[in-house]
């Protein structure tokens, strides 16, 4: 199969997520900001699609060089191979973006590179006028980074963190792909108990049974490299047959999700079972203050109200102090909180162990880290 240059995206502060998820996968990569590089073919895109749970799409580098002018921008396009990744008849809309460089007007950038295309796949197919563009869709992005152009052919379609179990929604929901960062960033192991105490819709319960089953994430979807022409469907069959067979359905977790809202409670409940994973969660109504727990080395993550909004910062900061006061005696449990006031140790009344600055969509946010003892060693038995 042709080999490719690939890049994973990813939200700033989790790209070395997805560095290690890659190598997990058996995938060489290197990670830099906002992204993996990688090399495979399009079994390689499958395994990396279907596997990936913190990465945004997966996108083929079709070109990469060196552009201060138009005329430049045009002729080092028109000399790719367009005709090895585009068909005849392929929709393949261009956008772009232009940081520190010499062309700095996007739709001046989107537009060369577009006639650039079209000129090429003319001349290759002998067309003459408008391409038809009536087939499957190609999105293209033209990129400029201080005078270097890369451009990037989109494998994935709607944004990896769409699992497809999502039926409803709160009113600022957590990313699918955040959602399993924060997982990952935790010392969680799957025969501890896991709590949200603000669940929401269930979004970082549903993540934390993934993980725990090792179901993969794009198991329930398709992506848009599968409706090309050129890509063999049965490799993507291969890898979900595969998927199926690593994951562990039998295995027992004890995850718990909470709200206040009971409206919420019942999104929840609707979203974990649409992905069949009903059973393996526990959502009720709960005041964060009512939990108690005789249970240890447990796990907490939370994504709590930011206090954004005019009017919500003291109710919010309430809320802190009040998570502070249940969840500081459970010292052998790991809690994890993420939110964008950067007061927020002085509510809840106890320095983190360790704080990780991460982008919840455009928001600056912390994860505020508090390890929890370590459950004590089991003595070695005699063989």
């Amino acid at each position: 199969m042709k080999q490719y240059k690939l890049i994973a995206t990813a939200a700033s502060g989790i790209e070395a997520l997805v560095g290690r998820e890659l190598r997990d996968l058996g995938i060489e990569c290197e990670v830099e900001n906002g992204r993996a590089i990688f090399y495979g073919d399009m079994e390689t895109i499958a395994k990396a699609s279907l596997w990936l749970r913190t990465a945004d799409r997966i996108k083929i580098v079709v070109g990469e060089f060196k552009a201060t002018t138009f005329e430049e921008l045009f002729e080092k396009t028109k000399a790719i191979p367009w005709e090895d990744f585009l068909p005849m008849d392929a929709e393949f809309p261009v956008s772009g973006k232009s940081i520190k460089s010499t062309l700095f007007s996007v739709s001046d950038c989107q537009a060369i590179t577009k006639k650039a295309i079209v000129n090429r796949l003319s001349d290759v197919y002998h067309r003459y006028g408008r391409l038809p563009e009536t087939g499957a869709l190609y999105p293209l992005e033209v990129a400029l980074l201080k005078d270097k152009v890369t451009i990037t052919l989109d494998t994935t379609g709607p944004s990896l963190f769409k699992r497809g179990y999502r039926i409803d929604k709160g009113g600022a929901p957590l990313k699918e792909n955040m959602a399993a960062a924060l997982v990952m960033l935790t010392n969680w192991r799957k025969d501890r108990p896991f709590y949200d105490p603000v669940c929401g819709s269930g979004t970082i319960c549903i993540e934390a049974a993934l993980i725990g089953h090792n179901i993969a994430p794009g198991f329930n979807r398709d992506f848009l490299c599968e409706s090309w022409t050129n890509v063999d469907t049965s490799v993507f069959d291969k890898v979900r047959t595969e998927a199926d067979e690593q994951a562990d359905y039998d295995i027992e977790l004890d995850i718990m999700g909470t709200d206040i809202d009971g409206r919420m409670i019942e999104i929840a409940k609707k979203n974990a079972e649409e992905i069949g994973l009903g059973d393996s969660i526990t959502f009720k109504q709960m005041q964060l203050k009512d939990f108690t727990t005789t249970k240890e080395y447990g796990v907490i993550v939370a994504n709590p109200p930011y206090g954004e909004r005019l009017g919500e910062e003291q109710s919010v900061r309430e809320l802190y102090k009040e998570m502070g006061d249940v969840y500081r005696p459970l010292d052998t449990w790991s809690k994890y909180i993420l939110t964008s006031d950067l007061e927020f140790e002085n509510f809840y009344c106890q320095r983190a162990t360790k704080k990780r600055k991460l982008y919840n969509g455009a928001i600056r946010t912390d994860l505020f880290q508090y390890w929890g003892k370590r459950p004590p060693r089991q003595p070695k038995t005699e063989a």
